[in-house]
């Protein structure tokens, strides 16, 4: 896409990722496409606004023409019914990589999510290449995001990139995040460095920034030319130690807990 994003469509553009990557976007991108189901103003000329649900397949085929790359950040964000889950993110997920196929979009990059693997213990180095474990019916739902991802990749040739999205917050509040912390900066390198990416067919990467006491292998991440920055090590004194519990020599930590999906059960 040379020097320029081009044409960049951002759904779920009004969440609390996409108003980073919408703003980080705005002055790269010669327009930018946001797509949500609540209502957006566009802040700029080279935005442009679309009110749609995900779930209309040919809504969403119709938002990415012209697209030379999506962001798809929209879905359901946290553990919920199953059936909730596949319809928003599994089959919304599928929509949008159905409308970037027919519409030749040249890149697709999915947020999936590190509760996909939440299930290993806090001990294990966790590699992009080892089974997903995940610690709810929200990491399966990304399980299959990504799964969708692949095929599109494998059997339509699209380029995709999966970023496995650790916790994305201002700074770390939690004991868990001072191993899972992405910060906003990082977040947005990881989404301009998918963007961007050469010769890429498919690729998973875990968006996590530079802590020390991560358990993710961020090595994938070189094929992107991204390297994290901020390391939640600097905000261990403002941590509270307590909440140290036996679910939490997982890596999913509370999110692991039984009655974290029993009550969506």
């Amino acid at each position: 896409m040379g020097t320029s994003f081009g044409t960049v469509v951002v759904t779920g553009a009004a969440g609390r990722i996409g108003s980073v990557v919408r703003v980080g976007l705005r002055g790269e991108a010669e327009r930018l496409v946001l797509v949500d189901r609540v209502g957006l103003a566009a802040q700029s000329p080279a935005e442009e606004v679309r009110q749609l649900d995900l779930r209309d397949a040919e809504a969403v085929t119709a938002a990415l023409e012209g697209a030379d790359a999506v962001v798809h950040l929209g879905g359901v964000p946290d553990e919920a019914p199953l059936p909730e889950l596949l319809e928003g993110n599994v089959g919304g997920t599928h929509n949008v990589l159905e409308g970037a196929r027919r519409q030749g979009v040249g890149r697709v990059v999915l947020a999936s999510s590190n509760r996909l693997t939440g299930f290993y213990p806090v001990s294990t180095t966790i590699t992009v290449e080892m089974p997903p474990r995940p610690d709810g019916l929200y990491g399966v739902s990304k399980v299959a995001v990504e799964a969708l991802g692949r095929l599109y990749a494998d059997k339509f040739g699209l380029s995709v990139v999966c970023l496995r999205i650790g916790s994305f917050e201002d700074a770390p509040t939690e004991r868990r995040h001072l191993a899972t912390w992405l910060s906003p900066r990082d977040c947005l390198g990881f989404v301009r460095a998918a963007l961007t990416a050469p010769d890429i067919n498919f690729a998973a990467v875990y968006a996590v920034s530079a802590n020390t006491r991560r358990f993710w292998d961020v090595g994938a991440g070189s094929a992107l030319g991204y390297t994290p920055v901020d390391d939640a090590e600097a905000f261990t004194p403002r941590i509270s130690p307590e909440g140290d519990t036996v679910e939490h020599d997982l890596q999913g930590g509370a999110y692991a807990n039984t009655e974290y999906t029993l009550r969506h059960l």
